[in-house]
């Protein structure tokens, strides 16, 4: 298997939704859409893809922030998300991916990067570890009805 990585294109976009849509599947699809071009267009996000030979298998998603929790600088890194189509995965695929978009982040002057995911995804807790990434916090978001 010949793993490359390549930024996502709007010809692209419908692909792109679809993993997105792996990543944060309760998310409503017109949230998933808005703002693709933009996102494509702005210098601090990065979208891209890994391929196998030329199709895709899998997506990362980081853009630049000012902030991160935990992180002691600014700006900082932010890994926003990944995915991996489910016959590629436990292949190091999320770590190739990553890896690039240390780079990108690194040659965007940062010198941290911060991810998040749900606490009870224990999958992605586990893959952020063996990729060198250490938890530095716990959320629970709370919702009143008013």
């Amino acid at each position: 298997m010949n793993i490359t990585i390549r930024r996502v294109t709007r010809e692209d976009k419908d692909e792109w939704f679809r993993m997105r849509k792996g990543i944060w599947p309760e998310a409503p699809d017109y949230y998933l859409q808005f703002d693709m071009d933009k996102l494509l267009e702005n210098e601090d996000y990065l979208v891209i893809f890994a391929c196998d030979e030329q199709r895709p298998i899998g997506l990362t998603e980081a853009q630049i922030r000012a902030y991160g929790e935990g992180c002691s600088t600014s700006p900082v890194g932010y890994m926003e998300g990944w995915f991996v189509q489910e016959e590629y995965r436990g292949q190091h695929i999320v770590g190739i991916m990553t890896q690039a978009a240390e780079n990108w982040i690194r040659e965007k002057g940062c010198s941290e990067v911060a991810s998040d995911t749900w606490l009870d995804n224990g999958p992605s807790i586990r893959a952020h570890e063996k990729m060198g990434y250490v938890e530095v916090e716990r959320l629970v978001h709370f919702v009143k009805r008013l």
